[in-house]
């Protein structure tokens, strides 16, 4: 979907580009390692292909300062967030004599941990949530999605915010619910504490916001909270030979969440490319009587972001919630129920923009290119669909799971 809309940016820009597609295949092909990584040195060559690429690509766009702004941003913090990461494998390495999962899981099942050995993997513990609470841009490690997300390419923010989120979070599941279950009492309320703030933050501080793209930045944010409701809800049977709907849920949205943020940046971009660049509210009056299908789709996003039934936001929402009541959290379950109240409120705002403003503020009509509303197209009607259908995505999410242990 996103290799469709660059096509027509690139066409569009009289780029031929190709090193594009192959930093997004770079990327998606660290993301991939992530999520199948048996050793943590493993985990971290994929962390570093994923973030690497992404870098990259966020200062892809050499004409505009904001890309270049956002491409150094983004290296300077992701690396200090992989220092971390980094220093979190060495304390558990310290503590477990291993980096392989398995045996770090045997190990933990074989021995009782002595009090020096529990702090230094606890300390572990610790460093490896900040490393991972940077890539999938939960609260308070998330300072540098708003200004990432807007200076990028919006090819290359639906990209990072599809693939670098699922990468990050599968890593996460790897890392936490595989690797380290028996300390599940002790990573579990760091994980509660990054949700609920990611929740707050994210769809508290959205709704003041002028711009859609640092609009959908905060978004994201919000999302990762309701992904990490999921990923706390893991934790309560992490290790277990029956599980919950944890895993099987997070899965679930990260489908669902990267089909729906990949169309909602799609639509921005065509918005963006008629208005000289500009991706404000105001950019978006009058879409409805320009180009009415476009702001239709706009609208299914939007809604399936909000969590409005019978779309896949919904499906996603409900899973991760029912997840948490499952193992008990209502306190989570509660706040994430009332930050979506909240985060409607954001998309409501881009909604009346589309539809109700009388003034126009265009300076031409949106060109939608047969690649680009092609993208758009199969990613509204998988929303749609989804939302309608659930059953066959929800089965095949357990079967993976099932598969995964």
């Amino acid at each position: 979907l996103v290799a469709l809309v660059t096509g027509d940016e690139l066409r569009r820009a009289g780029k031929d580009g190709p090193e594009i597609y192959a930093m997004f295949l770079v990327a998606a092909t660290g993301a991939v390692v992530m999520g199948a990584a048996n050793d943590l040195i493993v985990l971290v060559l994929g962390l570093e292909t994923l973030s690497l690429a992404l870098y990259v690509l966020a200062a892809s766009d050499r004409n505009r300062e904001a890309s270049q702004e956002s491409g150094i941003k983004y290296f300077v913090l992701g690396g200090f967030a992989s220092a971390f990461f980094l220093y979190g494998i060495a304390l558990v390495y310290g503590g477990t004599q291993s980096t392989n999962i398995g045996d770090i899981v045997v190990f933990f099942q074989n021995n009782v941990a002595l009090e020096g050995q529990d702090s230094i993997v606890l300390a572990g513990i610790a460093l490896l949530i900040v490393g991972l609470g940077f890539k999938v841009a939960a609260v308070p490690f998330h300072v540098w999605t708003p200004d990432v997300y807007q200076g990028a390419p919006t090819n290359v923010t639906a990209f990072m915010a599809s693939v670098g989120k699922a990468g990050a979070f599968a890593a996460m599941l790897r890392v936490l619910v595989v690797a380290l279950p028996f300390y599940r009492d002790d990573w579990r309320p760091a994980i509660w504490v990054l949700g609920v703030l990611s929740l707050v933050v994210g769809s508290v501080v959205a709704v003041v916001q002028t711009d859609v793209k640092r609009m959908l930045a905060y978004s994201s944010i919000s999302h990762a909270g309701f992904i990490l409701v999921g990923v706390e809800a893991a934790g309560h049977d992490a290790g277990d030979p029956i599980t919950g709907g944890g895993v099987s849920s997070v899965l679930t949205y990260l489908l669902l969440y990267s089909v729906l943020t990949v169309g909602s940046f799609a639509v921005v971009a065509l918005v963006g490319r008629s208005n000289g660049g500009d991706t404000s509210l105001e950019a978006f009056r009058g879409l409805g009587r320009r180009r009415p299908a476009l702001a239709l789709a706009l609208t299914v996003f939007l809604l399936a972001q909000a969590g409005v039934p019978l779309t896949s936001g919904f499906v996603a929402k409900w899973g991760v919630i029912q997840a948490a009541v499952e193992a008990e959290s209502y306190a989570i379950a509660i706040i994430a129920m009332l930050a979506a109240a909240i985060a409607a409120f954001l998309y409501l705002r881009i909604m009346v923009s589309t539809w109700l403003e009388a003034e126009d503020t265009a300076t031409e009509q949106e060109a939608v290119p047969f690649a680009s509303g092609l993208s758009v197209l199969l990613a509204a009607t998988f929303t749609i669909a989804v939302g309608v259908w659930p059953n066959w995505l929800l089965d095949a999410a357990d079967t993976v799971t099932q598969y995964a242990r």
